[in-house]
């Protein structure tokens, strides 16, 4: 579905991505993790053609998105939900107008339809009593819950998720994953997550992509992943206190 052909991304003098090849399966919870600083954002950014490569090309089907012509760039970027890392609400608009927005921007639909859409769209992130609610009187967790309803309003083909679960606490964070999957399930989306939070990464993906030196290190479904001897994966395995064995015993009592 999403296919990056021999990409490479340059800032100057610095490459962050350096021929990178991959594929996006239909259908699939795609993770891209890896340390910071080695283009898991640049990635998605070029995906929505936010950025563009220096060099290769990135697909969405049979459409080229790095060569696409400006007037396209809407009809294209309309197939991607985005959630962002901060939520990104507008703290003057209730949560009910921050989900309404894009309706209201991209769509010639009425009040009455956009209602039953926002509400829809709210109901099925768990926040249905509280679209009269301001950002500032939402918890974390919340707001990335609103964030994902106006991800989800103009009914994506494809979620994006940038740290979804980051400055969460570990409940929330395993709410907001439960909450991905759910959501892939039940709308047939594609949905590509970063993340540093490599238990939310095992606990919802089909892959799990590794990024490193601006290359794929590997590509593996979760139970392979985390039975990699790749020393990079390996290596951040441990700096999350993940063994191979799947457990968290490391720097615990015994």
């Amino acid at each position: 579905m999403i296919r990056f052909e021999h990409v490479t991304k340059k800032f100057g003098e610095k490459t962050v991505l350096n021929d990178l090849s991959y594929e996006i399966k239909q259908g699939e919870v795609f993770c891209l993790v890896g340390p910071s600083g080695t283009g898991k954002s640049v990635s998605l950014k070029l995906m929505i053609r936010l950025l563009t490569p220096t060099s290769g090309e990135v697909w969405l089907d049979d459409v080229c998105v790095s060569r696409a012509e400006s007037h396209l760039l809407p009809k294209i970027r309309s197939r991607f939900g985005y959630l962002f890392q901060s939520a990104a609400l507008l703290a003057w608009m209730n949560v009910f107008e921050n989900v309404a927005l894009p309706l209201r921007e991209k769509t010639k639909l009425s009040e009455a339809e956009i209602r039953e859409k926002v509400c829809s769209a709210l109901e099925k992130v768990g926040l249905a009593k509280d679209g009269d609610v301001f950002p500032s009187d939402l918890s974390g967790g919340m707001q990335k819950r609103a964030g994902l309803a106006r991800a989800i309003v103009t009914e994506p083909e494809i979620l994006i998720y940038d740290e979804p679960t980051s400055g969460l606490d570990p409940v929330t964070a395993r709410m907001i994953d439960t909450m991905i999957v759910d959501l892939n399930d039940r709308l047939g989306t594609t949905s590509v997550v970063v993340t540093h939070d490599l238990h939310s990464a095992l606990a919802i993906s089909d892959r799990i992509a590794m990024l490193g030196g601006g290359k794929i290190i590997d590509i593996q479904p979760p139970e392979a992943f985390i039975q990699s001897k790749v020393p990079e994966i390996k290596a951040f395995l441990d700096a999350q206190y993940i063994t191979q064995r799947g457990s968290w015993e490391k720097g615990m009592k015994s």
